[in-house]
């Protein structure tokens, strides 16, 4: 973490300038919030989201499928059909 673009305050502090801190926060500062000289919080900006939905082609390359992968064994098949009267 870069030492310029955080900012140790105490507990106190913090429940005075709460407002000022969280605009600081927003502007990507990171808050680091003390009690008796001990970080006890840590204030910063949240994680820009990510997207998550899914893409063509995604892991091409990375999956591998048998050249028979859609056959059934025989055995198989016979326990699926319904049994003969």
């Amino acid at each position: 973490m870069d030492a310029t673009n955080e900012v140790k305050i105490g507990v106190r502090e913090l429940r005075s300038n709460l407002s000022h801190y969280l605009s600081l926060a927003a502007e990507g500062t990171t808050v680091l919030v003390t009690s008796r000289d001990v970080v006890v919080a840590e204030i910063k900006a949240p994680a820009p989201k990510q997207d998550l939905r899914r893409r063509r082609g995604g892991l091409k390359g990375r999956i591998w499928m048998a050249e028979d992968a859609d056959i059934l064994p025989e055995d198989v098949l016979q326990a699926m059909e319904a049994p003969k009267f």
